[in-house]
């Protein structure tokens, strides 16, 4: 079962800073949801380990991230893969673009995901809601990572 999501944030900083939160193996571990595990193998690539509950599925995923397309600060792909086990795998990618604006940054995404095994079974809308809710909780959670604490 394959899906397409598209969503746009406004972030109150330059995308220099943007890029680097992007970047950054900590602070993508912190806004991943169910993330346990997001190491750095390579300049571009990450081992992850995440356990998501689909419906009455849940599944721990262990896969790997890399990043391609890489253009400092504008934007890149960003690619994984993770194997559920007996749920399943999910497999996707997602274009980020970075666009200056009134000294902040528009974020802009489009994402696309295929999923098999027992979590394609569970059905389109329930699949989909919950990936667009996977994907909205990690980009609300970026954009509060990388937004400057109020005193």
């Amino acid at each position: 079962m394959a899906m397409t999501m598209t969503g746009e944030y406004d972030l109150p900083v330059p995308p220099q800073t943007v890029w680097e939160k992007l970047n950054d193996a900590a602070t993508l571990k912190a806004c991943i949801p169910g993330c346990e595990q997001l190491d750095k193998t390579s300049d571009t690539e990450f081992a992850a380990v995440a356990t998501t509950k689909i419906g009455p599925v849940k599944a721990k995923f262990k896969g790997k991230v890399t990043l391609s397309d890489l253009d400092p600060p504008n934007g890149y792909k960003i690619s994984g893969q993770g194997d559920g086990g007996v749920a399943g795998f999910a497999k996707g990618g997602a274009t980020v673009k970075l666009t200056p604006k009134n000294g902040g940054t528009v974020l802009s995404y489009t994402v696309e995901a295929q999923i098999g095994g027992k979590l394609a079974q569970l059905g389109q809308r329930l699949i989909n809601g919950a990936a667009k809710k996977i994907a909205d909780d990690f980009f609300k959670n970026f954009a509060a990572a990388v937004s400057p604490k109020s005193a």
